[in-house]
């Protein structure tokens, strides 16, 4: 009786020692599996952060180059008798990169100031309002001198076209609101005189 006793007291004893063992064991298991969760978590954190400031953040950080007025003339309005109603100073735009380039990035524009775009030949024209802050209103103007289309109160930064409703060689803008309070309107005649080419009526 007293060897059984022993031996099993024995057993008892190995089986307390292996769930010693086994225990600490799970616990670590579990410890790592937590700590591995962690860091994946921090990566993946990391990484979608990478990612939003690359396209995101870093793109609208970036510095933009703006461009101010410079005069390189002086426009006259006329009306249907030729008579001199309002005079501008003008900004010339008159090769392909100054015609795509126009008003864009440009935080503002003086009142009595204007770009004129002078195209190589008399056609339908389009413009729109891409990278362009601020409203304007926009005259189409024949071979005559005379304007034949306008748009007023253009919407900032869109894409929507503005196109002339016949075929125009030059095209004014100014800040929007100006035919409304200068009294410009269709038929009127333009005549300018520039420094940047020889310009004349």
């Amino acid at each position: 009786m007293g060897k059984k006793k022993r031996k099993e007291n024995k057993s008892e004893s190995a089986t307390k020692e292996k769930n010693i063992f086994n225990r600490p064991i799970v616990k670590l298991g579990l410890v790592t599996f937590a700590v591995w969760q962690v860091i994946l978590t921090i990566i993946v954190l990391v990484l979608v952060f990478i990612f939003v400031y690359n396209n995101f953040i870093k793109k609208e950080n970036v510095d933009v180059k703006f461009y101010h007025f410079k005069k390189e003339g002086e426009l006259t309005f006329t009306d249907s008798t030729g008579s001199p109603t309002v005079k501008i100073n003008i900004e010339i735009a008159d090769n392909d990169y100054e015609r795509q380039l126009g008003l864009m990035n440009r935080r503002s524009m003086e009142e009595m100031q204007g770009m004129l775009f002078i195209f190589p030949q008399e056609e339908f024209q389009s413009f729109w309002m891409m990278n362009t802050l601020f409203s304007l209103d926009i005259l189409f103007i024949n071979s005559k001198k005379e304007i034949v289309t306008t748009h007023k109160n253009t919407k900032p930064l869109s894409e929507l076209s503005y196109p002339s409703s016949k075929p125009a060689v030059y095209v004014l803008e100014m800040n929007a609101g100006f035919c409304d309070r200068h009294n410009v309107k269709l038929g009127d005649k333009v005549f300018w005189i520039g420094s940047k080419l020889s310009i004349s009526n």
